[in-house]
Formats: C-alpha cells, structure tokens, sequence
C-alpha cells in the first residue's frame, strides 16, 4: 500500500507523531482547535484528507476537490506533513502507527473504527476538548443561502457610463495577454494571525491569547502586479525591500504569481 505523501518537515527523529484524519471541506475554528489540541500532544502532527472517491462514500456529497482541500491543511502552519488518503483510514493507521490518534469530541460516544486499530500495536485514541461543533458542508450551504447574488450581477450602469457592451467583455480580458504592464511601488507583507482566547488578563482589562496560525500575503503595489499577471499580462515590479525572510517570501510569492520582480535592496 503506498500513500501519497507531501511534508513540511521530514525530520523524522521526533517521537511522538499524532495524527488526524477527515475531508477538510474549509478549515473551520473546529478544525484550527482540532488541530492545535492534536499538535500540543506531540512533536509531529500529520493529517490524512479523505480522497474524493471516499469522501463522497462517506456523506454522498462534497464540494471543494481533494487537491484544494489537501492544500488548505497544508496551508496551516501547525502541520508537519499532509496527505491525500484512499483507503480506509484504519488501514493508514497501521501503517503509520502514530502514537496517538485525535478526533472531534462530537465523536467519543459513536463507534469508532480508528480503536481496534491503534490497540493493536500500543496507540492511543483521543478525543479533542470542547463543545462547539462545526460542520464545513453546513457552514458551506448557509454562506450560499444567505449570499446577495446582487454582487454577481454585471455592473450594468458602470458598463454603460464606459460605453462597454456585455459581449465585448470576453475580448477585452483575452487582450490582457497583449499588455505589457510595468508595476512601481512600496512592496507590503501582509500577515494574519489567528489567535484563540485563553482568558482576561489580571493585570489589564485585556484578553489574552494564543496564535494557533498565521498566514501571509502579498500587499501594496506587490498585489497589484500579482493581479495584472493573472490576467495574462507580462509584469514587470521595481520596488524596494530589505535583506530578511519577508524579503524572500515577497520574491517568492511574486515568482510563483508570475511576476517579473526587480527589487533594489
């Protein structure tokens, strides 16, 4: 049996692997808490996403493909390795054979096929902390159902101040690859983090928290470039930036999105 296996990190001296299994179809606060609960009871966090194949076995339905949903747990910071999975996962449990197992507390009074699984060899099943329960095909399904689909109308009157006809639209983004754009401006990274209460300080009226993920983006004149060679148009960015890892995520980023990127350091 052979899984399909992409790690952040391949050092594989740690010794105790946790690992977390399900279809991911968005990353929810659950599965943030889900995530950071697991982490903190080893040294190495590994996810299996279920495949499209089982994850429409298991609920007869799902929506985000199996590439985007595998990218998204990659995409948290606090994952060591992330995989697709199309066997049962009792299966990559006893190939793993993580130290321990971790599930949603929503769980711990249903069966479990994951228990035979980790006795075998010495494992242990955990159920996470928590009452809240999240549902991502329910978060999903409310987000279209309260959605304005005004925002997905065409701008009728903007078209029409600009003398734009509805069928010259696809002709004038296809020209976009004809352009040569020359982008020049401060160069910004933006970072997010997301954070979890842990409780009031007791010396301030503050709350404190613990970051359980960050991610960063491109901002500034960076982002304007990034959009201008997505539409097919050949970038070119002069800006300024420094000598430090902002730097070269910045340099990164800008080369993955297609952009031809000078920057005077």
């Amino acid at each position: 049996m052979s899984i399909n296996r992409t790690e952040k990190n391949k050092d594989t001296d740690l010794k105790q692997t946790v690992f977390v299994s399900g279809k991911f179809e968005i990353l929810h606060p659950g599965h943030l808490r889900l995530f950071h609960f697991a982490r903190e009871l080893g040294d190495r966090l590994v996810v299996g996403v279920l495949s499209d194949r089982l994850a429409e076995y298991e609920t007869d339905t799902h929506i985000v493909p199996e590439d985007l949903r595998l990218e998204g747990v990659q995409s948290n910071s606090r994952v060591n390795e992330a995989f697709l999975i199309d066997q049962p996962v009792e299966q990559v449990i006893e190939e793993l054979r993580p130290d321990y197992v971790v599930k949603g507390k929503e769980h711990e009074n249903t069966f479990n096929v994951e228990l035979e699984a980790v006795s075998n060899y010495g494992g242990r099943l955990v159920f996470s902390s928590g009452e809240v329960v999240f549902s991502s095909l329910d978060l999903i399904r409310k987000q279209f159902k309260e959605s304005d689909h005004k925002i997905a109308r065409i701008p009728k009157q903007f078209l029409d101040r600009h003398g734009i006809q509805t069928k010259d639209l696809a002709k004038i983004i296809q020209s976009f690859s004809e352009l040569k754009v020359c982008v020049i401006g401060d160069l910004i990274v933006d970072e997010y983090i997301t954070c979890t209460p842990l409780g009031m300080s007791q010396e301030e009226p503050n709350i404190v928290v613990t970051p359980i993920d960050s991610k960063r983006y491109i901002g500034g004149a960076g982002i304007v470039a990034a959009h201008a060679a997505g539409l097919g148009a050949e970038v070119h960015y002069f800006g300024v930036s420094g000598e430090d890892e902002a730097s070269l995520f910045a340099e990164e980023k800008l080369s993955e999105y297609g952009v031809k990127a000078h920057l005077i350091k």
